[in-house]
């Protein structure tokens, strides 16, 4: 089974690092058009022209902050001049943070909305209406396990994903007669940026590859993921092959988490 989107055209935030790369370089490779967003110029250049390598599907980079609104509307307005229309939307920037409760400011509280919450509600509000215009279009909220299972000192993440989630099946519900599907996935333990950063503060005499198995001790499978499977993943949900899956939160944790 070959998985294609050709034709189509996608954006995902934060999408020169992590998640955000391996999805673009899937969706490149899979013949779609990837308006890449992020906010640091050099290092999404530097993603752009490795997603570009071999793809079928032209790969532009848009720098942009979606935490403010003003520039996701200017970066918006650039990929449809690049692209003319957005058929595919991966609301994937985020940070992970996770303190005590007593310890979280209001500063905290709305950095976080901003950037997980508002940015997908912004997005998704622009692109909507070429999406029911064309009776197609496939939206993906990057969640967190932590959205289904919240634990202790798991805010204000585990709060902005929460609302992350509810808002996907709010609008997989509205987009379901207009051939939009809406599906989040939930991050569990994924080789990402935010690993290697770690091993350089706490693994200090032991490689990266064992800081990883030591991670993925207590995951059901035995190990951490690879961002490549959680590409092919997303994928899928945004190809005609998963046109019968909206509205629902798949885990992609190894079987970590203890809510199906």
């Amino acid at each position: 089974m070959e998985v294609r989107l050709d034709g189509r055209t996608a954006i995902i935030t934060g999408a020169s690092k992590g998640l955000g790369f391996a999805m673009a370089k899937e969706f490149a490779a899979s013949g779609a058009h990837v308006a890449m967003l992020a906010r640091t110029r050099d290092t999404l250049d530097e993603a752009v022209a490795a997603v570009s390598q071999g793809a079928s599907g032209q790969a532009a980079g848009f720098v942009c902050d979606v935490a403010r609104a003003d520039e996701i509307r200017t970066a918006f307005d650039a990929v449809i001049q690049r692209f003319g229309k957005v058929d595919i939307l991966i609301n994937n920037a985020g940070i992970s943070r996770a303190m005590p409760s007593e310890q979280i400011t209001d500063d905290i509280w709305q950095e976080d909305l901003e950037l997980k919450l508002f940015a997908a509600i912004r997005l998704s509000r622009l692109v909507w209406p070429g999406m029911k215009e064309r009776k197609w279009g496939r939206i993906i909220n990057v969640l967190n396990s932590g959205a289904k299972a919240p634990r202790a000192n798991g805010a204000p993440t585990a709060v902005s994903r929460a609302a992350g989630m509810a808002l996907m099946k709010v609008l997989s519900n509205e987009g379901a007669p207009h051939g939009i599907l809406v599906n989040g996935m939930l991050v569990g333990l994924i080789d990402s940026d935010q690993h290697v950063r770690r091993h350089r503060r706490e693994g200090a005499n032991v490689s990266y590859d064992d800081f990883k198995a030591k991670m993925g001790a207590g995951v059901p499978l035995g190990r951490i993921g690879r961002p490549e499977e959680f590409a092919a993943m997303a994928c899928l949900l945004c190809s005609d092959l998963g046109g019968f899956t909206t509205g629902t939160a798949i885990n992609m944790d190894g079987g970590a988490t203890p809510v199906v």
